[in-house]
């Protein structure tokens, strides 16, 4: 059965661009790049990032593509968030869009933004649309902070090396697009669909998140004149555990040279280009006792992610990276 037009799972119109909008000369140009969703509101992760960036040398830049926001319902977390992210390069995710929107668009109750397709279960859809609730009055309480969440873009072009990137919170149609799911990439149409997206859009890599768990996909050569195989690199979640046996976040790293350092969990080289996940191991335990004070049991976000956070995923190396053999290196 279709929810599609329920709070929680429709996607508004201003949501929505076209894969052609990405087809521009980029705004910047780097060596390195960290590509950071899916925060959620995680101030350990959060240092951590910053940590591990300021390592890194050279020209550099990082981007925090949405959802950055979504458990810090404590005023001064949720102002150490938005102040740590807004000091660097931010989209919005559909969760900024919401704190900054009226609640409506068009009409239309999106509830939390997050477009979620059929297999999620309607509980959770709904759970998600009453913390969004909660978290907007945290961040209205705030003079400003809505006003600097609208201003924020929907996406970047960016140019790492000779290579077009385009950063995205979904897909590349929508801000809370599923299209780069590890589970709709599974599906051989949907890989054609996204490769049709690459060639209007004239980019090599796409960086996403906002489906939470990652995976790196290569498509097809398609029509482009070009050696370099289209590549989504979606980070899963920066603020919550993505591996199996792993209490840390990932983040996306497109850069010109090698990562150093012991954090980097899987990824491959290509054209030029080292693309990685790299682990945000943050301070677990001060997180868990940062979420349950402002989520206790019984409350909405620990009904729906205390079991991830706390237990974490099964998700593995062989969901995350799906490239063609010779890419791989693991």
């Amino acid at each position: 059965m279709s929810h599609a037009n329920a709070p929680g799972r429709n996607c508004p119109l201003d949501y929505r661009y076209r894969p052609s909008d990405f087809a521009v000369p980029a705004s910047a140009c780097c060596e390195v790049l960290y590509v950071v969703g899916g925060l959620y509101g995680n101030l350990q992760a959060l240092h951590r990032v910053v940590e591990l960036f300021e390592r890194e040398r050279g020209d550099k830049r990082l981007v925090f593509n949405g959802d950055f926001h979504w458990f810090d319902i404590d005023a001064d977390a949720f102002a150490q968030i938005q102040r740590g992210v807004l000091a660097f390069e931010a989209t919005r995710g559909n969760v900024e869009t919401e704190l900054a929107a009226s609640g409506s668009h068009d009409g239309a109750d999106t509830g939390c933004g997050c477009a979620y397709p059929d297999w999620v279960v309607d509980a959770v859809v709904e759970r998600s649309n009453r913390i969004l609730m909660a978290l907007r009055d945290t961040a209205r309480a705030m003079p400003g902070a809505c006003r600097e969440l609208a201003m924020l873009p929907m996406w970047r072009r960016l140019d790492v090396g000779d290579r077009r990137i385009a950063i995205v919170h979904g897909d590349a149609q929508s801000l809370s697009g599923w299209g780069f799911a590890q589970e709709t990439l599974h599906d051989r149409q949907q890989q054609q669909t996204a490769l049709q997206w690459f060639e209007q859009a004239q980019v090599d890599l796409f960086a996403s998140s906002h489906t939470c768990l990652p995976v790196f996909q290569s498509l097809e050569a398609g029509k482009r004149a070009t050696s370099f195989t289209p590549l989504v690199l979606n980070n899963g979640a920066a603020g919550m555990p993505n591996l199996a046996g792993a209490h840390e976040g990932l983040l996306t790293r497109i850069a010109t040279r090698p990562f150093v350092g012991p954090q980097r969990r899987f990824g491959l080289r290509r054209g030029g280009l080292y693309l990685d996940a790299i682990a945000i191991d943050y301070d677990d335990v001060a997180w868990q006792r940062s979420f349950l004070a402002q989520w206790p049991a019984s409350s909405d976000a620990h009904a729906s992610y205390w079991s991830r956070i706390s237990a974490g995923t099964d998700h593995t190396l062989d969901d995350a990276l799906r490239v063609e053999p010779t890419s791989i290196e693991v």
